[in-house]
């Protein structure tokens, strides 16, 4: 592969993510992710900071860079204004764009996040729907919500839901001119061949016949 430091500098967010570690550890002390997975964000950005392209490209390839919360703790806290989670984003996306991340289990949950809210915004508007989300696939939900799935017509109201209405409020059925704008802008900005990039590289026993995006 040619210079993958390169590719990280040549996204715009990499000036402000990291500007000069001094691998001080504040954002590992302080990272929630760092407490329950082997994940070290300090570590990380010494990798990158390096610019040793071996272990950039492992960073790439393995479960590491999926770890993160995106909670953004490190950057208030950093001493020297780095903001760690916003490197992370710009390994994850030179990850997807080489199609590294399918080397790596935490990688290639992304296919599922591609089906499922990248389908989502594109076809409703929503990232998350009730609608789409079958309690049966996730238990860890409990009897509420499917209680609140059975009865969201009687109770999305009470909640100032405009469930599939007209107008403003939440749950409000998107307008297919606005549909058509954010498609628009995915394609504007790259985002629509990302994830496409992602679906290319899903693993064939994971495939399934999906609506396609």
């Amino acid at each position: 592969m040619g210079n993958l430091y390169n590719l990280l500098m040549q996204d715009v967010r990499f000036e402000e993510a990291l500007k000069a570690c001094m691998n001080c550890g504040v954002c590992t002390a302080i990272c929630p992710a760092a407490e329950f997975y082997p994940y070290d964000p300090r570590k990380i950005c010494d990798i990158v900071q390096r610019q040793n392209e071996e272990e950039i490209e492992s960073l790439l390839r393995s479960d590491t860079i999926w770890y993160c919360g995106q909670c953004m703790s490190c950057k208030t806290r950093c001493p020297r204004g780095n903001i760690p989670g916003s490197l992370i984003n710009i390994l994850r996306k030179v990850s997807q764009e080489l199609g590294y991340f399918a080397d790596s289990r935490m990688g290639r949950q992304q296919c599922s996040i591609v089906d499922g809210v990248g389908r989502n915004i594109l076809e409703i508007g929503y990232c998350v729907h009730p609608d789409r989300i079958d309690p049966d696939k996730h238990v860890e939900q409990g009897p509420i919500w499917r209680w609140y799935r059975e009865n969201i017509e009687e109770i999305a109201p009470k909640l100032g839901a405009n469930y599939h209405g007209d107008g403003p409020g939440a749950l409000r059925t998107v307008r297919k001119e606005n549909l058509e704008e954010i498609r628009k802008i995915f394609e504007a900005t790259g985002g629509m061949e990302l994830l496409e990039q992602i679906k290319r590289e899903e693993p064939a026993s994971e495939k399934s016949d999906k609506h396609k995006i």
